[in-house]
């Protein structure tokens, strides 16, 4: 239990280092674009070593299969309904093919020293809604990994993975509060409430839940699966190559090479 509990810390420290430097410092949009993309490719071999694979070979591909659609279509459905909150009164417009408007929640204008953050980042709602969609993705991860941890299958993979993605999450939605005008101490506290939330999920995957048939714990594990793939296609990869452009393919496989070779150990 102990070492669920370091392992939860860990995992959930990113958000609290992330929002201190979201609210002290701004930083090269193409470094912010990196980090999001080394997250990606990370969590790219969490997904598929890590969370579907164990869900598949607990449950079988069927129930694989049905909870990674699950939680792709919550998590998408979800993530439309946070871009519209954080936009309220948004126009749909014709853009130009080639022309990319990222994610209202994901909005690294805020953290950056390039380019003013949108009116979502000066509403404070690109930052709560990031926050929120944060935590939509990570009580699974978290679960998982404490379910990993429960049952001596390692993790190690999983949680580099949640540390890498979690932390540029947090850099840019604290500085989209920030730009609100939001105290430090305000914008700290909401997301040490978030990472000690996701701590709770790790004990709880390596304590109840570990012990749990394997046929249903199968489909949590593909849930959180879906969650992430939504969320690569969704928000990270997109955001990573519009402020980025091509280099952020380096960037990328060096998170999956880190993320694999920690599954190995």
């Amino acid at each position: 239990m102990m070492m669920s509990l370091w392992f939860g810390v860990i995992a959930s420290s990113a958000l609290v280092l992330g929002a201190f430097i979201g609210v002290r410092f701004e930083l090269p949009k193409r470094l912010l674009a990196m980090l999001l993309a080394f997250a990606a490719g990370s969590l790219i071999t969490a997904l598929a070593f890590e969370l579907f694979e164990d869900a598949y070979e607990r449950g079988g591909i069927v129930r694989a299969a049905i909870g990674l659609l699950a939680g792709a279509v919550v998590f998408t459905v979800l993530s439309a309904l946070l871009d519209r909150w954080a936009q309220p009164g948004k126009q749909e417009q014709a853009k130009p093919a080639d022309e990319f408007q990222g994610s209202a929640k994901l909005d690294t204008d805020a953290a950056a020293t390039e380019k003013a953050p949108t009116s979502a980042s000066t509403r404070g709602a690109a930052g709560l809604a990031l926050l929120a969609a944060v935590t939509l993705d990570g009580v699974p991860e978290n679960a998982a990994l404490g379910i990993s941890l429960g049952e001596g299958t390692g993790g190690l993979a999983l949680l580099a993975a949640i540390f890498v993605s979690n932390f540029p999450e947090a850099l840019v939605g604290s500085a989209s509060m920030r730009s609100q005008g939001r105290s430090a101490a305000s914008i700290i506290g909401l997301w040490v409430a978030c990472a000690a939330l996701l701590v709770i999920a790790v004990v709880l995957g390596a304590g109840p839940l570990s012990g749990t048939d394997p046929e249903t714990i199968s489909v949590p594990l593909a849930f959180a699966a879906g969650a992430v793939i939504a969320s690569l296609a969704d928000t990270l990869m997109p955001e990573a190559y519009e402020h980025g452009g091509p280099a952020v393919a380096l960037s990328t496989a060096a998170g999956f090479v880190l993320a694999f070779t920690l599954s190995l150990a």
